[in-house]
């Protein structure tokens, strides 16, 4: 007999104000690197921007190729780039997205940014708080990474090497 599986993903819903202040200032890290994004396609503007373990802040953007297939969303520029400071621990991560000459506006990461996040956070054996733009200006705040990849693809279910 089948089983339902009832699964809860819980976020704060906040405004800008109700930030803690190393949240605003990863919060507009991001906002503020959509500006150096390389969007000539799609004209959509993404930045993410991490709070390391040191206080200091990494970000990086969306980069696009002409051979589609070929770019990069900002989550995984920004995460990628941390591969020379294995040492470093991620406490925040902020995502924010506008279109060429407008507004941020609300949006989630994609699949394959959500596999990617989600195994650095295993890596690194502790939660990374997410904040995302929500909709009317909103910011949700979830307490890890793994929250929007509950079901994420995992080294330990790959066949060991003999």
């Amino acid at each position: 007999m089948a089983q339902t599986l009832n699964l809860t993903i819980t976020a704060d819903v906040l405004t800008e104000a109700e930030l803690s202040p190393a949240e605003t200032r990863c919060w507009q890290a991001a906002q503020a690197a959509t500006a150096h994004s390389y969007a000539p396609y799609s004209h959509f503007h993404v930045g993410a921007a991490l709070l390391l373990d040191d206080d200091s802040i990494c970000w990086n953007v969306n980069q696009e190729n002409a051979a589609y297939p070929s770019g990069l969303c900002a989550e995984r520029t920004a995460l990628f780039g941390l591969a020379n400071q294995p040492e470093r621990r991620i406490r925040l991560m902020a995502v924010a997205a506008r279109p060429q000459n407008g507004e941020f506006v609300p949006v989630t990461s994609c699949g394959a940014c959500r596999q990617v996040m989600a195994e650095f956070e295993q890596r690194q054996a502790e939660p990374i708080t997410l904040l995302l733009p929500g909709p009317d200006g909103t910011i949700w705040r979830f307490q890890r990474l793994t929250d929007l990849l509950p079901f994420q693809f995992m080294a330990d279910v790959l066949p060991t090497r003999a």
